[in-house]
């Protein structure tokens, strides 16, 4: 990159923000549009010119405006945007857009026009991300177009998606492990390796940002031997996605990895008779389930490294039973308000565990049927702004639940689109062909169109229950990761 494209630094962060998501989300728009329209349509001109002030204001700021992908995240000539729960869908799907190109940054130069500006959005938006190398297509496309003052740079080179996903899985067991043995050595009164578990919070965050849809997919993994552990993790992760969702900060997703983490840890007081029991617990049983919570919050209190642990670890162990309405249990819960990392922890507990099968449950709930359960409990037992970006974050047809096609094929949700009007159309790997036949299939985008009729090549007609269908919905997860 030459010295015309060096940007300069904004000199008051407030304005930039706001300029900056203002540019990003002219860019959003304008992509999606281009993907529709031609660019003689009047609402792509119209767009198209929203788009061009508010980036002809941002190179006479600084010179250059360069939008660059990093680690999840968005940055506007070197500064990190900051997204939150109205603005997350946008900040992913350019990030996918970014990243289906194999473009890591997108720099517009001093001098480009209008109309130069429409063209490259046109070209960028409508090439094929199908089939082989991409980038060099995609620079081929803009020099015959004529487009001059923009620039691209390729992505550098990153794990493949199968060794990005085999980390992911590994990360997930070996959080297993580090759970089992901290909860060991607890029960031994040794010190638990904190430092240890910050730095697994610390991958896990970077695990999220990298494949979110995968990490969603991991979480259908449940080992019923090893409920409370395989449990713990799995409410870690969702709680971490969560809290990104609304907004928290890296240190912030940390600290709440850590307290749903060890959210549980009371239980290693239970004994395992009553938290297995097959049958409804009875006055005093229930009495001794329900004392965790407080042994929980004594135990992270008492530990040697407790200046190491986020103190509202303790506060999640000892509220995440507690119900938006202050009812639930401890009983005697005397608290004007509830932490919000309690409520995060909260929602994603409760969603973990009644899709979980259990000897003591006669209905086994899907995800999709589990969040229609929590929302008619919304504001009674969840937070209800919590608990709406939650249902969002999984869709309406959460990342594993099993879906039968109008083409009569069956596939396994992969991921969900980042725009909320595409909510019901995500990704889904094929596992039947038309005729029911068991099929290693593609993974299809339910967003994607014939060319010759316009209409959507694939639409799902319903939500099935795997284990009807003798289905180990995590082991195509598991399958991705490789050996």
């Amino acid at each position: 990159m030459d010295s015309r494209s060096a940007p300069r630094p904004a000199a008051d962060p407030k304005p930039f923000q706001r300029t900056g998501l203002d540019l990003l989300t002219r860019f959003h728009i304008v992509d999606k549009i281009a993907k529709i329209y031609d660019p003689r349509n009047s609402i792509f001109q119209e767009q198209g010119r929203h788009l061009f002030e508010t980036l002809d204001a941002v190179l006479k700021e600084a010179g250059a405006a360069s939008l660059r992908v990093r680690h999840g995240g968005v940055l506007l000539n070197g500064a990190r945007l900051k997204f939150g729960v109205a603005t997350y869908g946008m900040f992913k799907a350019v990030i996918e857009e970014f990243r289906a190109r194999s473009v890591e940054a997108v720099t517009f130069l001093p001098g480009i026009s209008r109309e130069e500006l429409q063209t490259f959005m046109s070209v960028f938006a409508k090439r094929e991300t199908k089939g082989g190398d991409v980038f060099p297509r995609l620079l081929d496309d803009l020099a015959a177009a004529g487009v001059d003052r923009v620039e691209l740079e390729r992505s550098s080179s990153e794990e493949a998606p199968q060794g990005v996903r085999q980390s992911s899985a590994r990360l997930f067991f070996l959080s297993i492990v580090h759970l089992k043995e901290s909860f060991a050595r607890n029960q031994r009164d040794e010190p638990i390796k904190i430092s240890t578990t910050r730095r697994l919070m610390q991958s896990i965050y970077d695990h999220i940002i990298e494949d979110e849809g995968f990490i969603y997919g991991l979480t259908n993994i449940k080992n019923h031997d090893e409920y409370t552990l395989n449990h713990s993790v799995n409410v870690c992760l969702l709680a971490a996605a969560l809290g990104r969702r609304l907004g928290l900060s890296r240190a912030e997703l940390v600290d709440l990895g850590m307290a749903a983490f060890f959210h549980d840890l009371g239980k290693t007081e239970t004994p395992l008779e009553i938290l297995n029991k097959p049958g409804r617990l009875s006055d005093d049983e229930r009495a001794i389930m329900e004392k965790h919570p407080f042994h929980g919050a004594e135990k992270l209190a008492l530990l040697r490294e407790f200046r190491r642990l986020p103190l509202r670890a303790i506060h999640v162990a000892l509220e995440h039973h507690i119900k938006e309405d202050f009812s639930g249990y401890p009983r005697y819960f005397r608290k004007s308000d509830v932490n919000l990392y309690s409520k995060i922890v909260k929602v994603v507990d409760v969603f973990d565990a009644i899709t979980t099968k259990r000897v003591y449950r006669t209905k086994d709930f899907t995800r999709a049927e589990a969040l229609s359960l929590m929302l008619e409990q919304s504001g009674t037992e969840f937070n209800p702004v919590i608990l709406k970006v939650f249902v969002n974050m999984m869709g309406v047809f959460p990342v594993g639940t099993l879906v039968a096609l109008t083409t009569g094929e069956l596939g396994i949700v992969q991921d969900i689109p980042p725009d909320p009007s595409l909510i019901l159309r995500p990704a889904v790997k094929l596992i039947t062909d038309a005729n029911g036949n068991k099929v290693d299939g593609e993974t299809v985008d339910l967003t994607e169109r014939d060319p010759e009729t316009g209409r959507f090549k694939r639409t799902i007609a319903t939500s099935l229950d795997p284990s009807k269908y003798g289905l180990e919905v995590a082991e195509y997860f598991l399958a991705q990761a490789g050996p």
